[in-house]
């Protein structure tokens, strides 16, 4: 009896204390991303709040990418910079110098906004979770939170909750729910007077209700840069988050912790308007999991001066899904609503066109791995990384060309075992698969235009790697 009790005891000591992760960055950076995040590849974010409003930024090739971000307009309007006239005569002409951007909160009112045609909308895009900004650096909040009042969209706005309502529908079709949640707010007099009191008793509070009230698949921070993680109190946070919190086993999140977290500590890596390294090849291809987001257009929050030659084409979105897929990343594609509640048809459009296009190829790109691991594995093909890309599931390998190939797609001092096969996704038709020496030449069957794709995606088994 005596010696139950002792391994009874140390069972639970063991399960209350030796699996769990200690608030330091050494303990918290063992916890694996969750795996469904790894094989998702595809995710939509959504910049949607009081920005919504005026929806305005500047174009043009001399403005930077980050000058052009519509949801940064109350920052942007207020403090020096060398945009800030661009958007203080914006201001002043359509609403006045004296019209606060806070009274921009009664105008944001969603009520066109129907989370079950948004949901429908995601399903057929083919992303697999979702992102939605629950709070951005307004500080103004999606769903009723006791540290924003009067300045949630319940208490004004809307007044309705719109976290819970689209978290609902995004469940009910099967896809992961996430939120982006800023860390700092511009203009809180408690974040600019007091910062301790600010991360004790608004931001950490603040986190952890949106996880316990809505419990994501997902948690998006950012605003980190301005202190480090010791001043956010992340660690102690994500020891909680991966230990106590109710979506302790499904979490994944990001590395936007602190102001030197990026790329180094947290759970994926994440880039912006960029891949990861400078160089193509090699430098891309990142071991730790990791995801790039952007804009449709050049802005995350709708602006309403974009023209369509300032949207990605869906050949192009598919190219860079391609691309961020070989290289081992997810890529999260942001879409802006309007103020009401719509998606604009454009980005509608977009998505149903990516949604089209993995309907017939997302076996490459769905729970696969970067097929290029080294140096030597760039020489496969000479057009690897420039119009050839691969994937890697199990022991089929995809081709993915964003050209049509005119001439054999020749693989270089590949392994195979002899019984190679070439499928091209979508006709039900093989390739040629010819040996030669140590490479492999693959021959694309012939095709009528109508056939034609953004990118083409043959799917060859054989190979040893």
């Amino acid at each position: 009896m005596k010696n139950s009790l002792i391994l009874f005891l140390l069972f639970l000591t063991l399960n209350l204390y030796g699996q769990k992760y200690k608030p330091g960055w050494e303990s918290l950076d063992k916890r694996e991303v969750p795996q469904w995040f790894q094989d998702s590849k595809f995710g939509i974010f959504i910049h949607w709040g009081l920005y919504s409003v005026p929806s305005w930024g500047p174009t043009g090739d001399s403005i930077g990418i980050y000058d052009k971000y519509a949801e940064w307009y109350w920052n942007k309007l207020v403090e020096p910079g060398k945009t800030q006239k661009y958007f203080k005569a914006f201001h002043d002409k359509t609403y006045g110098p004296n019209f606060r951007y806070q009274d921009f909160a009664p105008m944001f009112k969603a009520e066109l906004f129907n989370p079950d045609k948004w949901a429908e909308l995601f399903k057929e895009s083919g992303a697999k979770y979702i992102v939605l900004t629950s709070k951005h650096h307004e500080g103004f909040t999606l769903w009723p939170s006791a540290q924003s009042w009067n300045w949630n969209s319940v208490d004004v706005g809307p007044h309705r909750d719109l976290c819970g309502d689209l978290t609902k529908a995004v469940k009910a079709k099967g896809l992961h729910m996430g939120f982006y949640y800023s860390l700092y707010e511009w203009y809180n007099p408690i974040y600019r007077n007091n910062p301790d009191a600010y991360v004790n008793e608004h931001m950490i509070p603040q986190m952890k209700d949106l996880v316990t009230r809505y419990e994501p698949d997902l948690l998006w921070t950012d605003g980190e840069w301005e202190k480090p993680s010791k001043d956010w109190k992340s660690e102690e946070f994500l020891a909680w988050l991966y230990n106590d919190s109710p979506v302790k086993d499904n979490i994944a999140v990001n590395d936007r912790w602190g102001s030197e977290t990026r790329s180094r500590h947290g759970g994926f890596y994440t880039t912006e308007y960029g891949l990861v390294g400078d160089k193509e090849g090699i430098e891309n291809v990142v071991p730790h999991p990791w995801e790039e987001c952007r804009g449709i257009g050049n802005s995350f929050g709708y602006n309403r001066t974009e023209g369509l030659s300032d949207y990605s084409t869906p050949k192009q979105l598919i190219r860079l899904l391609v691309s961020t897929v070989s290289a081992g990343g997810n890529l999260l594609l942001d879409i802006g609503p309007a103020a009401d509640g719509t998606i604009p048809v454009i980005m509608q459009q977009r998505l149903i066109e990516i949604g089209k296009w993995l309907k017939i190829n997302g076996e490459a790109i769905y729970n696969t791995k970067a097929f290029i691991k080294s140096k030597h594995d760039l020489e496969i093909n000479p057009e690897t990384n420039k119009t050839i890309f691969f994937t890697q599931k199990d022991k089929d390998v995809f081709v993915i060309c964003l050209d049509w190939p005119k001439t054999d797609i020749v693989l270089q001092n590949v392994a195979t075992d002899n019984r190679n096969q070439a499928l091209l996704l979508g006709t039900g038709r093989s390739a040629t698969v010819k040996k030669q020496g140590k490479n492999l030449l693959i021959t694309a069957p012939v095709i009528s235009p109508d056939d034609y794709q953004s990118a083409y995606v043959f799917k060859v088994s054989g190979l040893i790697k």
